[in-house]
């Protein structure tokens, strides 16, 4: 009796003793999952930062370089407005190393997704092409008849235009700084068109080329808005996946179908005769015009790959907002370099599009901060489901 009571008491500390190490290699578990969870994210996190600002950066030189110098071609001479459409798209092949390069990368991505067809995907190709080649003939008509301050402050309705194409196509929603951004964004451009000649710092452009200039800025900036919305549901709908390849794709063969399109139209126009008349009676000279139209098109692709990057590290969303956030340093720029005149209209406008840009970047950091906190109550139910 005695034995077997006394077996019957071990059989119990031993029960008793696993349960013990058991409570205690689970607690210990759930604290090494925690640190790693606040150590390695930390890491990461300094990573995407870093990453983010160098993209920012390539994003803001690339678009003011490339809008600067845009306009310096008209302004010492140049006059084809095909070419200039042309070489906002035409250095896409500087792109082709980065996609060769992703295509070497070990896929470590476990989701298994068919891919779209060949005739789908070329479809979506072709009208984005399409569009991003309207978009550069129209930018093009934009910088020959308005000073380039006007034609940066017309482009931050871009902004608006966005939020109102992702309400419909990416389920964006409307909040109050969203609403109030587009009221201040749709005033700012509204006001431009009370300039006259006079104030806009442009002898050449008449009143009817103005209002021509401005059309086609406004144009070009609701088209491209709609681009990186279409693009965005492209990727999310019919790839729904978002890496590196799919987006340096999309960009290159846009790219290529814009070109195409834009170099047929340089030749149906008639205006490559003009070309080499044009390069001589440069005012810079020739070796300048041809070194001009180089860094407008390596600008431009400077700027994409800024743009691809922050799409990949954030969303369209916030590339758009980087983008909009030279605003205030090219109508700055021009003022010293093509004598652009800032008059009171253009300086209220230029401020009601800067707290136009504040009102959505604020609520961008809104949206990051539920983010985060939906993140932090995730793992932290993982701990507690791996400690109980």
């Amino acid at each position: 009796m005695q034995l077997k009571k006394s077996k019957y008491m071990s059989r119990v500390s031993l029960q008793v003793q696993g349960a013990a190490q058991e409570s205690k290699f689970t607690e210990s578990a759930g604290k090494a999952i925690g640190n790693q969870q606040s150590s390695v994210p930390l890491l990461n996190q300094h990573k995407r930062w870093l990453l983010m600002a160098l993209f920012a950066l390539l994003v803001l030189f690339g678009q003011s370089a490339a809008t600067l110098l845009g306009r310096l071609y008209y302004v010492k001479g140049g006059n084809s407005k095909w070419l200039s459409a042309f070489l906002q798209v035409a250095g896409f092949p500087i792109l082709l190393p980065f996609l060769y390069n992703t295509k070497n990368r070990k896929n470590n991505s476990t989701e298994q997704t068919k891919p779209p067809s060949p005739i789908v995907l070329g479809s979506i190709y072709m009208v984005l092409g399409t569009l991003l080649a309207a978009v550069g003939m129209l930018c093009s008509v934009g910088l020959l008849y308005l000073p380039v301050s006007t034609f940066s402050l017309i482009n931050a309705t871009q902004l608006g235009f966005n939020a109102l194409f992702s309400f419909f196509l990416n389920s964006q929603k409307f909040t109050p700084f969203i609403v109030n951004s587009l009221v201040l964004l749709t005033t700012s451009s509204a006001l431009l068109v009370l300039q006259n000649d006079d104030s806009s710092g442009s002898s050449k452009s008449s009143k009817g080329k103005y209002i021509i200039g401005f059309i086609c800025t406004l144009l070009a900036a609701a088209l491209c808005s709609l681009i990186l919305s279409l693009t965005q549901f492209a990727i999310n709908k019919i790839l729904k996946r978002q890496r590196v390849k799919e987006l340096f794709d999309f960009l290159i063969y846009e790219s290529l179908v814009a070109s195409c399109i834009l170099l047929i139209g340089l030749f149906a126009s008639g205006e490559w005769k003009t070309l080499t008349a044009e390069m001589n009676k440069f005012a810079l000279g020739k070796t300048s015009y041809t070194m001009t139209l180089m860094w407008i098109a390596v600008c431009w692709q400077i700027f994409s790959i800024g743009i691809v990057g922050l799409i990949l590290k954030v969303s369209s969303l916030f590339a758009n907002v980087i983008s909009t956030l030279g605003l205030p340093i090219v109508p700055i720029l021009a003022v010293f370099m093509f004598k652009d005149k800032m008059s009171g209209v253009k300086a209220v406008a230029m401020l009601l599009a800067i707290w136009g840009f504040i009102s959505y970047i604020y609520q961008h950091y809104l949206d990051d901060l539920e983010s985060k906190s939906r993140k932090k109550d995730v793992s932290s139910n993982e701990i507690s489901l791996i400690q109980n």
